[in-house]
């Protein structure tokens, strides 16, 4: 797969202000998503937590092929499904669903703002996609705002273990190499490509598929709590059914670098809706990371 792909450069495509939209509108619901881990996954457990969100979300998303009438194909598609299902939802889902029984949600939003250097890497490594002066300084900045937004005293709080740290990194290195095989099968030759939406309710398939064999695992000694329920069918229709039908087809469209960067966006709208539901008080260093942030992320999806 890889000599393939480094054989087809990706050509970049002007963004819309509809696209920065979307990227805004991905970010808020994200930035929720990791408030909502940090509280339902420590009753349910890691694996209960990560199959109910994906079964969920895979049932939405195949009624919504459905109604509207979106030709799945599995006998052409099932490995493109299952890559992108593995790496896209099955894997990331499970380490931050972990990482959230020891690490404030604020810090993994922090280090799953690492996906877009992940996917500038891959880009350039699997899609021949360059990775301009400009772009490196707007990851970096990224990085950098992040940082602000957070603050220091979040990589020490609660004393996370080495493996909730890592778990937190190998989360957006798997969102960038399906965000490669999502840009690669949007871009094939006719009989192998695959459509956004088609790609979108796939995978979220696959992905439940290699998950339920776990289910048997995965019981709680005692029947959860109505609420922690009700946030991992939240968790299931927005931050991963309905964020993947804007997500892909903005992947196909603006490629993996730049649509990943709606990671740095994250963390400040965690911070907004912590300030809004939670009484945070948002200090200096929000303020001028959230404007780290913005530049950044302008940089990075810039066309060049």
């Amino acid at each position: 797969m890889l000599k393939v792909i480094n054989q087809s450069p990706i050509n970049c495509v002007h963004i819309s202000p509809l696209d920065f939209a979307r990227l805004g509108l991905l970010a808020a619901i994200w930035g929720a998503s990791f408030i909502a881990m940090r509280a339902s996954v420590p009753e349910l457990g890691t694996l209960l937590a990560t199959i109910g969100r994906v079964s969920l979300a895979a049932i939405a998303l195949v009624l919504f092929s459905h109604l509207n009438k979106i030709p799945l194909q599995w006998k052409r598609h099932y490995r493109a499904y299952f890559l992108a299902g593995l790496f896209g939802a099955a894997l990331p889902f499970a380490l931050f669903s972990y990482a959230a029984h020891y690490l404030p949600a604020a810090l993994s939003a922090l280090l799953n703002a690492t996906c877009p250097l992940f996917g500038a890497l891959f880009s350039m490594l699997w899609l021949a996609e360059k990775l301009s002066a400009r772009k490196l300084i707007g990851l970096l900045l990224g990085l950098a705002g992040v940082w602000m937004l957070v603050g220091a005293r979040s990589l020490f709080a609660n004393n996370p273990t080495s493996l909730s740290l890592i778990a937190c990194l190998l989360g957006p290195a798997c969102f960038a190499i399906s965000g490669v095989v999502i840009k690669y099968y949007s871009c094939s030759k006719k009989e192998n490509r695959i459509e956004p939406l088609a790609m979108a309710t796939g995978s979220m398939v696959a992905a439940s598929l290699i998950l339920l064999p776990a289910l048997p695992f995965s019981l709680p000694a005692q029947f959860p709590s109505y609420p922690a329920i009700g946030l991992v069918a939240a968790l299931a229709l927005f931050p991963s059914a309905f964020a993947q039908i804007i997500f892909i087809p903005l992947v196909a469209r603006i490629g993996p670098t730049r649509a990943m960067s709606v990671s740095f966006l994250i963390p400040l709208f965690s911070m907004i809706w912590g300030f809004l539901f939670l009484d945070e008080v948002i200090g200096i260093s929000c303020v001028l990371g959230g404007f780290a942030v913005l530049a950044a992320t302008g940089l990075v999806v810039k066309t060049d």
